[in-house]
């Protein structure tokens, strides 16, 4: 398996959309997050009569002999609550602990300005992962893996100084927890030829708050999930192009909310990533991209063109959204003037043209 094209892909798909151009929050587009691969509580899934769903399945085909083993792996972003929280008394340090009655006093507001920066409540992420122990399929029969795992929530506060070096004022970035399982199922639909089943559900428990709104739902939910699986001494069967006579039982493989391709060089068989976007097998990302601008259109020139054309108090509010946007910012404005011309425009896959008339 080629892990470094695994995970270039798999890096695209878990922050496709994270944050959109122009990269503010104040921007409308920015206002509603995670429009990918979202698995929701059960519990709020129910109130929406299933239209935003609580799991999501991959089914695809192995060729496996006895010796093949098989490896899985779910990604996905947990939601933090970027919250600002102005002192109403500036402070030299935070209280010790955070333990009830020792938490600073302060009054939350949307947006505030320290110094030269501009703070906004938002929605941050951090990356999550469960990986099962690789496994033997075995002869014939079936397999069952399963693993569920619980990430716990908790509030972290950072002071922000103002110029004479007190603290003006906290970021507070809250987490709610999340319980996600993974079900693996490895069944023979023929000699030689298995059939994986691999589904992803949100187990968290459900509360009052899940229910309040689609943002207090997301809170609790898996989002961009994905899920890479890996074979030892086994080869996937694309389902895209599947051979001939394995076309009626690639069709009837069930894949919800997620669709599985072929990823890694072209041509090799030992990976393939389950994504809740679009892709084809073997997806790249285009080497003259200088870093991930949450796009996968491949519009590097344009994006990063217009990046530059923002004025100054939209790039200090796109400096301090976020650090993801803010290393954009920096990378888009370092880049040197060749850069850009290889951005420009390059052919590919170009082939002769059939000498034959028609």
């Amino acid at each position: 398996m080629n892990a470094k094209r695994v995970e270039e892909i798999a890096n695209a798909v878990l922050y496709e959309g994270y944050m959109l151009y122009p990269y503010r929050p104040s921007s409308v587009k920015n206002r509603q997050r995670w429009n990918f691969g979202v698995v929701y509580p059960k519990a709020y899934s129910e109130m929406q009569s299933g239209a935003d769903s609580w799991f999501m399945q991959t089914e695809c085909l192995l060729s496996a002999g006895a010796a093949t083993s098989l490896s899985v792996k779910v990604r996905f972003l947990q939601a933090v609550a970027r919250t600002i929280g102005q002192l109403h008394e500036p402070m030299d340090e935070l209280p010790d602990g955070r333990r009830r009655g020792k938490e600073p006093d302060f009054q939350i507001v949307d947006t505030l300005q320290v110094g030269d920066q501009i703070l906004q409540s938002w929605q941050e992420a951090v990356e999550r992962e469960i990986v099962l122990p690789t496994f033997h399929i075995g002869h014939g029969g079936s397999v069952h893996r399963s693993a569920l795992q619980e990430f716990s929530g908790g509030s972290q506060f950072e002071a922000i100084r103002g110029e004479d070096g007190r603290t003006a004022a906290l970021i507070v970035r809250t987490k709610q927890a999340i319980a996600a399982e993974v079900d693996v199922h490895v069944q023979s639909v023929q000699d030689g030829l298995f059939k994986i089943t691999a589904l992803v559900a949100n187990r968290s428990q459900a509360t009052e708050s899940i229910s309040a709104s689609r943002d207090a739902a997301l809170m609790h939910s898996l989002l961009s999930a994905h899920t890479v699986l890996g074979v030892d001494g086994g080869e996937f069967v694309s389902l895209l192009d599947p051979p001939a006579p394995l076309k009626e039982i690639a069709s009837a493989c069930q894949n919800l909310g997620t669709w599985p391709v072929l990823v890694g060089e072209e041509g090799e068989r030992d990976a393939m990533l389950s994504s809740p976007i679009i892709l084809y097998d073997y997806p790249q990302i285009a080497p003259e991209s200088p870093g991930n601008l949450f796009d996968g259109t491949e519009i590097d020139e344009i994006l990063a063109l217009r990046i530059l054309t923002l004025t100054d108090d939209e790039k200090r509010e796109m400096q301090h959204a976020d650090a993801r946007s803010r290393q954009i910012l920096e990378r888009t404005e370092a880049l040197p003037a060749e850069h850009f011309m290889k951005l420009h425009g390059v052919l590919r896959g170009l082939r002769p043209a059939s000498e034959e008339k028609p």
